[in-house]
């Protein structure tokens, strides 16, 4: 298993990998909505996400696996990592973007 952190943008994510090749999805972060709310994944298979702002200066957190980025409008995150056990975890948006920013929200959906 390879293990890194990485530091880009101002934001520190967690990214894993193993020798299988990880499921990737797109995520674009707008005001006040993530165009993928639920994300279905499969335990102890490694994903990228490849994170998008299309307008302002979003974050992207999913405590419950320390992944963490800062998204810049015109720029692509990508963050990888395994999710190693099966559940519903929230993902968020954590840069302060706005009136309805309390709802920018969607759920990792890890299966076994």
């Amino acid at each position: 298993m390879i293990v890194a952190a990485v530091c880009g943008s101002g934001g520190y994510y967690a990214a894993a990998a193993n020798s299988a090749e990880a499921q990737r999805v797109a995520v674009k972060a707008t005001k006040f909505d993530f165009s993928a709310a639920e994300i279905r994944v499969k335990k102890d298979q490694p994903v990228t996400l490849e994170l998008t702002a299309a307008d302002f200066a979003h974050g992207f957190s999913l405590p419950d696996f320390n992944v963490r980025a800062d998204l810049v409008p015109g720029k692509t995150v990508e963050v990888t990592f395994t999710p190693d056990r099966a559940g519903r975890f929230v993902f968020l948006c954590d840069n302060f973007c706005g009136d309805d920013h309390d709802g920018m929200s969607g759920y990792l959906i890890v299966t076994d």
